[in-house]
């Protein structure tokens, strides 16, 4: 069936991925066949969130999400302090919970010319997803964070507000996926970006940027969202199921 993965990768999830010698993803498979399930950008109280990790978790899985990502907010002060404190956390919780915990992190409000630098430790550090918090309209972010986010080593630009046709088509060229956000505030420009993302053939993906428990969303007001920001059944699905590739990839 399309969409469903394949027999080495349910072989490959059912036995755990070894990282350091250590098992980091339990048995979840299902995560890989129900797009739209996975919130990639949320926030606990490591940085402007309410909660703390695990109960971040329990509430997104009880909202019946498969899989999580904590992206807390992060520049040089504290990224490091940040991805060994959620490595820790999520390795913990993914020893029980059938939702999958990803260890990420938003490099936010970070001058343009040191955002490159500070993926790549992130990712050194063992960061599995990296944000960069783009330029909404609704914060003084620099002018050219948005660039120079595409030209790093990056999965996702966050609410990158009025976006240029330049900057989406690099988005296309290294397949770096643009937020569309449910998030009050940052979701005014997500007309803008998602004409601009469906003209250049970027790829886009729906978060929730959630800091605290009502920001967490059902997947019938996900679509809402999508289908709110100009963009068809077709394009909607796709949004959807990108999530869920980005979660594959990771595995």
């Amino acid at each position: 069936m399309k969409g469903r993965p394949s027999k080495k990768k349910v072989e490959m999830l059912s036995k755990g991925i070894v990282i350091d010698g250590r098992k980091t993803w339990p048995a979840k498979v299902r995560v890989l066949t129900v797009g739209g399930r996975e919130n990639l950008h949320t926030h606990t109280f490591f940085s402007d969130g309410e909660l703390i990790p695990s109960e971040l978790v329990r509430r997104a899985e009880a909202y019946g999400y498969k899989a999580i990502a904590i992206t807390d907010h992060a520049d040089i002060s504290n990224y490091d302090f940040l991805i060994s404190r959620t490595i820790k956390v999520c390795e913990k919780l993914n020893e029980k919970n059938r939702i999958i915990s990803i260890p990420g992190i938003e490099i936010t409000h970070v001058h343009p010319d040191d955002i490159n630098d500070l993926a790549q430790e992130s990712r050194k550090m063992g960061a599995k997803i990296i944000v960069v918090h783009g330029e909404t309209i609704t914060e003084p972010v620099l002018s050219g964070t948005n660039r120079k986010a595409l030209e790093a080593d990056i999965d996702i630009l966050a609410h990158p507000g009025l976006i240029t046709e330049e900057d989406v088509k690099l988005a296309a060229e290294k397949g770096i996926y643009v937020e569309i956000t449910a998030r009050k505030g940052h979701s005014i420009t997500n007309g803008h970006v998602a004409a601009l993302s469906k003209k250049h053939g970027a790829k886009m993906v729906l978060n929730t940027d959630s800091h605290r428990p009502s920001d967490l969303i059902t997947i019938e007001y996900a679509r809402k969202v999508l289908l709110g920001a100009g963009l068809s059944a077709d394009d909607c699905k796709e949004a959807l199921l990108n999530s869920r590739k980005i979660v594959g990839k990771i595995s």
